[in-house]
């Protein structure tokens, strides 16, 4: 904290005139520590007052010489602590209350100014702490300050203070009362402050011992690790599933227990050398840009470019030139990994799809037969939180998935809302989202809807997220899809709703990602969703603004044999293309029973589709490096890694149909696909860059019906680095402004913004 106040006041001449101001500071001022370092800074120039929270506002008065009120000000945006955001909101002359000294007032409970903060990652100060055996809290597991911790997943009700948090069963000791009252401790105001006397507690449990007290449990799960067994530890937002990452045998039955056989496992690495990157670079080619986003505050999962035969097992992340790294973020963590001495698989705590678990009972009772033992802990978890995944991308750190630390993520709106929103998200990667003011927020990442749990946690963090922001929601935005989990349960809310297509809803994320009064051609391309033709979009390219989409250009739609399972099942994507190109696969052939084909010429259960995430899936089956897929993207991702260089593309014909719309044709791919003559990766690099200039194509094609210049890029599909890249590149080269999501995930996740936006612009146009 003592970083954070200026070196020396700013001295005021003995003739100074006294005043009085009011300062009024929003942005993430919540669970950072700004309360006491606005004390320390008042008596620093020696002012008399008060700070408090208001709401989500901090509310300030100042009584002293002219001169050290207007430094006083300047300094509460210059120094402020580094985890938070000050804006200065307001600023005014005030009449003074002949204050002596300066105090903090307890919190009152404000508007709907509120901000809700995030978890934070442990700070330099409290691991130095952690490590001196010389200090109070050496190898305190819960060690944490005002300047880090958790947040979002122990806040119960706002305002931020120690009562409406999970610590509230944890009475403070005197040792631990005394640092809270102390303006001068950098713990002064800590609300999760704790201590081995007072606070929470490890618990270590397997088949044959119950192992209370944090030195002995966390020596119980390290001899686990050490052995080879897979544990569970409960950690910030959730449980992870541990084993040694160097140990093939033990990853392979990781994978076998939890039914994971190919999905991509992330490992986290020792904090080592002096930026702490030491290690993390024996397994990964890092660019600046990666290790940036490693040691960033948040703490995410890096995907980065693995090292080959590098010291981790090969199953970690199969048929793939990525691996995803981060750092330890609690004290927990950084007590395993340094005890470990080696990089542990650090993949959630949860069954496939679902939520990550918080509970012990919960996890004991799902993880049976996965974990060896667990070591859990007692301080409750208000809500979940996974780890939060982002990747580099044309330039950029981008996220892929919001969790711990990057949510609630908070964006302002370019228009106000004339009543509060609550938006429900995608089926698959689903967030939640709430707009009221001028102000969105959008929750962590929930998971797939599919399961009991899925469910209710989304409809937990539906309420939390109204309840922390002391915001109720009068209107509904859902997806248009009438079979979705949460579509039914918009419906059942008993408030107004607005159903939004998919497409529209990727293509409106984007513009109020970037707002614009300029119209924005957004290619919205992923897997399918459904569109207002009852048709399954996933190749489209739309014009317009939120609430008023035209849909300009797509793809020659294809009819998938098996609908949905196609999504699982790559072959059936590729029997789709050749079936309707009278092409031959042999390979092919024999996955395909005559009943298949009979029904896919029969018009059963095969619904036509423009997915171009269809078409990747098609060309890692043509090609044999998935015909049958474990996880979502697991064919595209398999495509990606096959690309070494940059190949020259097939001009795909690009025609108007019967409508005007412009189609590209994607059948000419065939042919080079199915040549076995050319180096797999010749070929896929061959598809990679024909779908790019298929983008330029479209783009090209429609500024010159409309003069568009800004162009969008949306939808899972352009997760694919190679692919976007080159898209971006060309649309630069033939003078698009490119407009690629950056602080919301690129893929389903933004769905619920996207819903929101595409609610407000459609109000706005009524």
């Amino acid at each position: 904290m003592s970083s954070a106040a200026p070196d020396s006041p700013l001295v005021a001449t003995s003739g100074s005139a006294h005043a009085a101001r009011r300062f009024r500071i929003g942005g993430r001022v919540q669970g950072v520590g700004f309360r006491p370092f606005v004390y320390r800074l008042a008596h620093l120039y020696e002012l008399a007052g008060w700070v408090r929270n208001h709401g989500g506002e901090v509310d300030i008065l100042a009584e002293g010489p002219v001169e050290r009120l207007r430094a006083f000000g300047d300094a509460l945006l210059s120094r402020a602590p580094p985890a938070a955001a000050p804006r200065l909101l307001d600023v005014q002359a005030a009449r003074a209350e002949s204050s002596h000294g300066f105090r903090i007032l307890a919190s009152t409970r404000g508007d709907s100014t509120i901000h809700v903060p995030a978890d934070l990652f442990t700070c330099d100060d409290c691991l130095a702490e952690l490590r001196d055996p010389r200090a109070r809290r050496h190898r305190y597991p819960f060690i944490n300050c005002t300047q880090c911790g958790p947040r979002y997943t122990l806040i119960r009700k706002m305002p931020y203070d120690r009562a409406n948090t999970t610590l509230d069963g944890f009475p403070l000791c005197r040792d631990c009362a005394a640092e809270y009252a102390d303006p001068l401790d950098r713990r002064f105001h800590a609300e999760p402050l704790a201590c081995a006397a007072c606070g929470p507690t490890l618990y270590w449990h397997d088949a044959r011992h119950a192992i209370g007290g944090n030195a002995p449990a966390l020596a119980a799960a390290l001899a686990a690790l050490n052995d080879g067994k897979i544990i569970a530890v409960r950690g910030v937002g959730g449980y992870h599933l541990l084993c040694d990452a160097r140990n093939e045998q033990a990853v392979v039955r990781l994978r076998a227990r939890k039914g994971r056989p190919a999905k991509p496992l992330a490992i986290m690495v020792p904090w080592r050398g002096r930026d702490g990157l030491d290690y993390a670079r024996l397994l990964a080619h890092l660019s600046p840009l990666e290790a940036a986003a490693l040691s960033n505050a948040v703490r995410p999962i890096v995907l980065t470019a693995r090292i080959p035969h590098a010291p981790a097992a090969p199953s970690i992340a199969p048929d793939l030139r990525e691996i995803g790294l981060m750092l330890p973020y609690s004290p927990l963590h950084h007590l395993l990994l340094e005890d470990f001495g080696a990089a542990l698989v650090a993949t959630s705590g949860n069954s496939s799809g679902e939520p990550i678990l918080t509970e012990p009972a919960a996890v004991e009772m799902r993880l049976a037969d996965v974990a060896d033992g667990f070591l859990h802990h007692d301080r409750p978890i208000a809500r979940p939180a996974d780890d939060p995944v982002v990747r580099v991308v044309a330039g950029a750190v981008r996220s892929v998935r919001l969790g711990r630390g990057t949510a609630p993520l908070e964006l302002q709106l370019a228009r106000r809302v004339a009543r509060p929103i609550l938006a429900v998200g995608a089926y698959l990667k689903t967030t939640v989202g709430l707009a009221w003011d001028d102000r969105a927020v959008v929750s962590p990442h929930i998971g797939e809807l599919a399961s009991p749990r899925g469910r209710e946690v989304f409809a937990q963090v539906a309420h939390d997220l109204q309840q922390l922001y002391g915001i109720r929601a009068q209107c509904v935005a859902h997806d248009a899809h009438p079979g979705f989990p949460n579509t039914r349960w918009a419906r059942d809310s008993r408030l107004p709703t607005h159903a939004v297509w998919h497409h529209h809803a990727h293509a409106a994320a984007v513009a109020g990602e970037f707002p614009s009064d300029d119209a924005l051609l957004c290619f919205t391309w992923d897997g399918m969703g459904l569109g207002p033709d009852s048709t399954l979009w996933g190749g489209e390219a739309l014009l317009g603004a939120p609430g008023a989409w035209s849909r300009v250009a797509s793809f020659r739609p294809f009819r998938v044999p098996g609908g949905e399972r196609a999504a699982r099942q790559p072959w059936r994507s590729a029997l789709a293309l050749c079936w309707e190109c009278g092409q031959s696969w042999p390979a092919g052939e024999p996955l395909a029973d005559p009943l298949l084909r009979a029904a896919w010429e029969g018009g059963l259960n095969t619904p036509s589709t423009t997915s171009v995430g269809r078409l990747f899936d098609a060309a890692g089956a043509l090609l044999g490096v998935c015909l049958d897929a474990s996880y979502e993207g697991q064919a595209p991702m398999h495509l990606e890694a096959l690309c070494r260089h940059t190949a020259p593309p097939i001009a795909l014909p690009l025609a108007r149909d019967a409508g005007g719309m412009w189609r590209s044709d994607w059948a000419p791919l065939l042919p080079a696909l199915l040549d076995t003559h050319v180096d797999p990766a010749q070929r896929a690099a061959m598809f990679h860059s024909s779908l790019a200039h298929a983008v330029c194509d479209q783009a090209l094609a429609v500024r010159g019906d409309s003069g568009v210049a800004r162009v969008g890029l949306s939808g899972g599909v352009f997760q694919n680095r190679t692919l976007t890249e080159q898209a971006r590149d060309l649309l630069a080269a033939a003078g698009f402004e490119v407009l690629i999501p950056q602080r919301l995930p690129i893929n389903d996740a933004a769905i619920s913004f996207g819903q929101l936006i595409e609610t407000i612009g459609a109000q706005t146009i009524q």
